[in-house]
């Protein structure tokens, strides 16, 4: 059932609502690493990356209710539970326990380079179906690129 009947064709619908899906299991699972790995840092460069990652943490998670509005705006109803995002993400998962700085920095970079890889992928697809969805994930994706060089230049 859809509340909300979108604009778009239905196969351009069908691209597109991939395309936001995917997007938001990777923000939210972005979200959630960077999050354990803020709890968990340790080390001499424990204060400049805990907060780096809050800065991570805060732009994913204003960048997935942009995705997930996106989403409804155009009749797809978004879904980031928890058993979406576990099964579908495309984030290495993490291992428990402390994690020292300078590997918080090589699983930030790792984590990001995937969703960024995978989100221009998405940029591709979106482009002739639906210019506005494809200007958000541009939007994101260069967000999330300064995050990516702000933490390789952590290691450089």
């Amino acid at each position: 059932m859809s509340v909300v009947k979108s604009p778009l064709p239905e196969q351009d619908r069908k691209t597109v609502g991939d395309a936001l899906q995917g997007a938001l299991v990777d923000l939210v699972d972005l979200s959630l690493v960077a999050k354990q790995v803020h709890w968990t840092v340790v080390g001499p460069r424990f204060r400049s990356v805990h907060l780096q990652l809050d800065e991570v943490v805060a732009s994913a998670r204003t960048h997935m209710d942009t995705v997930a509005e996106r989403a409804s705006a155009l009749g797809l109803a978004p879904d980031g539970r928890a058993e979406t995002v576990a099964k579908t993400s495309g984030i290495d998962p993490l291992g428990g326990g402390w994690t020292k700085d300078a590997d918080v920095v090589r699983v930030m970079v790792e984590a990001l380079g995937a969703v960024i890889g995978r989100m221009r992928e998405r940029i591709r697809a979106t482009g002739e179906p639906d210019p506005v969805t494809q200007d958000i994930l541009i939007g994101l994706t260069a967000d999330l690129e300064k995050h990516h060089w702000m933490f390789q230049a952590e290691n450089a």
